[in-house]
């Protein structure tokens, strides 16, 4: 388990944060950072450290050969990207592996329980893309070790993304500055995720858990859509929470992460949710798989091929199992079928938005389900199981809590596009020009103030509930 929240938000993050900021140079600051880094992760996974510092030196070493030889560059890269690869296969894939074989072929083969690191997922994807990008004399290669490893493990990225790449950050590896300003900003931004998640996603999760938790006889197709719109909230609310306090903690410290959800449930078609959607994600396929395969050069077939691996390779990511398989399997279809019907990209926004958020919501039961069977179950409920009993009735009751109203009515609101009004906002606070920057400021100081210390109540009287994206 992870630093559990209370302690991560009154204790390890402020004796963090004041011992940064006593560092006397910045050699001292990223040495505190690695330190802090691997406190934070061996809290949860001390075994496991050990592995990702290996992961570091591998690649430390891998792009080091790579920058220095004349020949032989193309057979270290692929050793490299095979260790990362390996590693990543063997703690997250080979039991999914084994099982799969052994049901196929009626076999019987065993697989010792193999514990998955968390965020094994996140700082693998980085490390490749660092290696190939040394490789593609896209960034210089790094010779200080340290800095590297700061790279691969700095905490507040670490476990949930954003996947960072080392040319976003190679510049504040070396030389950074944070204003008071940015810090201010930095923990506004961290706040707003800590309240997505505690108020918003952890509501969410409690009645999805529910539902899909329940017997078959409690699913009709009232139920199955509360679990279904619960889920839909929770995930984005769980994952863009923890981005946005990634990307806050990265300002705090000097670093400025990009953005990793735009609105994603705002859409006017499955493509476009994609743009906005683990941004950091797609870009990675897209720049070190669909472009390294052909991307849309090769004719409208090897298109469509290259897409369906990189959507198969998408749901694999998520998870070893078939479930998230089928689900990436079901938007790389559909990006297909928007492709071969032009109508759907000519639908008004309105509709298009409606379109959108309801295949997603459609899809992300498929990823929720333990079981495909399960999955395909509350899908068919969804739309054919227009009956009722006394029991399912008292059942979606039960689910309709007051809190659960409230918390969904906004995160309806705060899902909508309403990027012009807070571009609007941070637009505002950042021009000192304007006279009345000061309340504004205060204002939001004051509103995250208040939701930090609302959060810490909901905190101390919780269960430990981990962000969904922990186990990616």
């Amino acid at each position: 388990m992870i630093f559990s929240s209370l302690v991560f938000l009154c204790v390890f993050l402020p004796v963090t944060y004041i011992l940064y900021w006593i560092m006397p140079s910045l050699k001292a600051k990223n040495g505190l950072l690695i330190i802090a880094s691997l406190l934070f992760y061996a809290y949860g996974e001390p075994v496991y450290v050990l592995l990702m510092v290996l992961c570091a030196f591998i690649n430390y070493g891998a792009a080091l050969l790579i920058s220095h030889m004349r020949k032989g560059k193309k057979a270290v890269l692929l050793l490299g990207v095979l260790a990362n690869l390996g590693m990543l296969g063997f703690y997250k894939y080979a039991a999914f592996f084994v099982d799969t074989v052994n049901r196929i072929f009626q076999k019987n083969i065993s697989c010792p329980e193999i514990l998955l690191p968390v965020g094994i997922s996140f700082f693998t994807f980085q490390a490749v893309s660092y290696i190939i990008d040394v490789y593609a004399g896209k960034v210089d290669v790094q010779k200080s070790f340290p800095k590297v490893l700061l790279y691969i493990c700095f905490f507040p990225q670490l476990i949930a993304g954003p996947i960072v790449k080392y040319r976003d950050i190679s510049v504040s590896l070396e030389n950074r500055k944070c204003s008071s300003r940015q810090a201010a900003a930095g923990l506004r931004r961290f706040i707003c995720g800590l309240a997505k998640k505690v108020l918003i996603a952890n509501a969410m999760g409690t009645v999805a858990d529910s539902v899909f938790g329940a017997e078959y006889s409690h699913i009709n197709a009232v139920t199955a859509w509360i679990g279904a719109a619960a889920y839909l909230m929770q995930i984005y609310y769980d994952f863009s929470g923890y981005s946005d306090m990634a990307v806050g903690l990265g300002n705090m410290f000097g670093f400025r992460f990009r953005e990793n959800f735009q609105y994603p449930y705002g859409a006017v078609s499955i493509q476009d949710f994609w743009r906005r959607w683990h941004i950091s994600l797609s870009e990675w396929f897209k720049e070190y798989v669909y472009i390294p395969l052909g991307g849309n050069r090769n004719g409208k077939f090897l298109t469509v091929i290259n897409r369906m691996v990189v959507f198969f390779l998408t749901g694999l990511w998520h998870g070893a199992d078939w479930t998230f398989i089928l689900w990436g399997i079901y938007h790389g279809f559909l990006l297909l079928l928007e492709e071969c019907l032009p109508v759907v990209r000519k639908l008004p926004e309105w509709i298009g938005r409606i379109y959108t958020v309801l295949l997603v919501c459609v899809g992300f039961v498929m990823f929720r389900a333990d079981t495909v069977s399960q999955g395909m179950y509350y899908i068919r409920q969804m739309f054919t199981g227009f009956w009722a009993t006394a029991e399912t009735v008292s059942f979606a009751w039960q689910q309709l809590t007051p809190y659960f109203i409230v918390m969904f009515t906004a995160a309806v609101v705060g899902s909508a596009p309403i990027h012009r009004l807070s571009d609007f906002i941070r637009e505002k606070i950042n021009d000192d020009s304007k006279a009345d920057i000061s309340v504004m400021r205060s204002l939001l100081n004051t509103g995250s103030v208040i939701l930090l210390v609302w959060c810490m109540f909901r905190l101390s009287g919780s269960t430990y509930n981990p962000f969904i994206y922990f186990r990616f």
